[in-house]
């Protein structure tokens, strides 16, 4: 069932959207060479409570930390590890928070160091599709379908990338997955019709090569299954009544 937020819910997570900007972006600027995910993580771990957020991923399915990296052909889902960052590396940093009971979720992907051609047209294809998604969004009674083919066409038609289809974005405040689904394909004018106080994520996920992924060794990390490099955005949007809001931006 979709469901909108009530007014003081929308200004909880827009309060705590803003906190999230904050964190992420310190995550990012910490990103390079010799750096570790565990590091990142703990880092994570440390602003969150600083900020008393809840670190609502630690334990969500068996997590084992309080977010997500993921490198190069790791796309999400990614265990913090202890192998330094190298040169070159494309690092996904997904992070899920709770902020007084609501749940926010941002992704970014960090280019480290001299990264190669290709990996910087993944990495700004997949942003600009992000951007695309959420500029599809018109405001109360836009379709699911809307989005997804803004996000499909920037990724296969302008960058020529492989679009993941078995991830996709998804509704969040109450929890970390809400309906509806929003997948980064489809047709416009097709799917659930949003409406004004909803609040979804909107993450495109793709690859430079084919869009196939599979589940690692490790049970939780989703890797691409021809071993190419993957790119991950996400922002948590707002539906408003002739627009949207960003709520996970400074």
């Amino acid at each position: 069932m979709l469901r909108a937020k009530s007014p003081d819910e929308i200004a909880i997570m827009r309060e705590g959207g803003k906190l999230h900007a904050q964190i992420l972006d310190t995550l990012f600027n910490m990103t390079a060479v010799g750096v570790t995910p565990k590091d990142i993580s703990a880092k994570a771990a440390e602003l969150i409570k600083k900020y008393k957020m809840e670190p609502v991923v630690l334990g969500y399915d068996g997590f084992p930390d309080v977010m997500c990296i993921s490198v190069n052909e790791d796309i999400v889902h990614g265990i913090p590890g202890k192998q330094p960052i190298k040169d070159g590396d494309v690092v996904k940093l997904d992070l899920t928070v709770g902020y007084k009971s609501l749940v926010l979720d941002a992704a970014t992907t960090v280019l480290v160091g001299n990264a190669s051609a290709d990996a910087k047209r993944l990495v700004e294809g997949t942003k600009r599709s992000l951007d695309a998604g959420i500029a599809a969004v018109k405001g109360d009674g836009t379709r699911v379908g809307d989005i997804s083919q803004a996000v499909q066409d920037v990724l296969e038609k302008k960058y020529h990338l492989g679009v993941i289809r078995q991830l996709v974005g998804h509704g969040v405040g109450y929890e970390i997955h809400e309906d509806p689904n929003i997948p980064n394909y489809g047709v416009s004018g097709t799917g659930p019709a949003l409406i004004a106080g909803m609040t979804i994520c909107i993450e495109p996920m793709a690859a430079l090569g084919d869009w196939h992924v599979i589940t690692a060794k490790d049970g939780k990390t989703i890797t691409m299954k021809d071993g190419s490099l993957g790119a991950h955005f996400e922002h948590t949007i707002l539906i408003t009544e002739d627009s949207c809001e960003i709520l996970t931006q400074a």
